[in-house]
């Protein structure tokens, strides 16, 4: 399973992953198919250290490799 860490402008580092990414079932596989966005995107779920929230975000398919550190939080704070 890929992950990826970033750190945002108030010094908090998230930690995002496909949601699903790694789980080897065929459970996992189907949720996996309905949690897709109809435009091909994924969910991304970035967990935060410190006191704030999960977030759940609908990236490009690509997002790990494709966006930049400021896109991805920045993505981040609007989700």
């Amino acid at each position: 399973m890929k992950q990826r860490e970033v750190t945002d402008k108030h010094h908090t580092t998230w930690t995002c992953v496909q949601a699903y990414a790694g789980v080897d079932s065929a459970a996992a596989t189907a949720a996996t198919k309905r949690s897709a966005a109809a435009d091909g995107g994924v969910t991304v779920v970035c967990t935060p250290t410190g006191g704030d929230q999960t977030v759940r975000l609908e990236l490009a398919s690509d997002w790990n490799d494709a966006l930049s550190d400021e896109e991805l939080t920045a993505a981040i704070a609007n989700g």
